[in-house]
């Protein structure tokens, strides 16, 4: 056979194979960014409500939220960067990083809580969290934020000015907000059953209320 022919004939396959490979990686290239496309990453910013602080790995509130996605069947993935006695000052430092790194399509925003033990302004915590909200925001995030209150000896006027701080802020940012992320936990007769021996940090048998707070005004954020 002539030499030309016989070059021809063995580069037949070849050709034929390399236009296999780059059909298939154009396939995989189509389809990657239509998977990621339809998968929302929440982005939990907390203390140690969010940390398991005390807790056996996987009972917090944020692991059992992983579990809730995957049983209602929405395609979403949870990110926690929640550190154990961060306070919105803290929060704020990180947030910057974490959008860039984890590119969220939900922030849940649950800090202020240590501000308030540590007796920090108010009106430094609110800035906080406004500016947390609007970098979320900015990054094409959407926020939930997940309000506090404090014991009763910390006298009505600071409680309510507490509490409404949480409320001014989603307000003023038109943004989502669970009104008392420990409903149903921190303000029972049977208190002291919901809470570790600290007395501050809610047990495992809490965690399932505290998600059953967050989830309708999360669920509402989702895709």
């Amino acid at each position: 056979m002539h030499q030309s022919k016989l070059t021809k004939l063995l580069q037949q396959p070849r050709a034929m194979g390399i236009k296999l490979l780059a059909v298939l990686l154009a396939l995989l290239a189509f389809s990657a960014p239509a998977m990621a496309a339809g998968t929302d990453t929440v982005l939990i910013v907390g203390d140690s409500l969010s940390a398991e602080y005390g807790l056996k790995r996987g009972t917090g509130w944020v692991p059992l939220l992983d579990k809730k996605l995957a049983n209602e069947k929405i395609s979403a993935k949870v990110v926690n960067a929640s550190i154990s006695g961060d306070t919105t000052s803290g929060g704020r430092s990180r947030i910057g990083a974490l959008l860039a790194t984890h590119k969220p399509s939900v922030v849940v925003i649950e800090l202020g809580g240590n501000d308030a033990l540590r007796g920090l302004p108010l009106d430094m915590t609110a800035a906080n969290l406004t500016a947390m909200t609007q970098a979320a925001k900015k990054a094409g995030a959407k926020v939930l934020l997940l309000g506090m209150q404090v014991p009763p000896n910390y006298g009505g006027a600071y409680g309510a000015t507490f509490s409404g701080m949480f409320a001014n802020v989603a307000k003023a940012e038109k943004v989502a907000l669970m009104p008392f992320f420990l409903a149903g936990v921190a303000d029972v007769p049977d208190v002291a059953a919901q809470f570790q021996a600290d007395r501050i940090h809610p047990n495992e048998q809490a965690q399932p209320k505290m998600l059953a707070n967050v989830w309708p005004e999360l669920k509402k954020l989702l895709k």
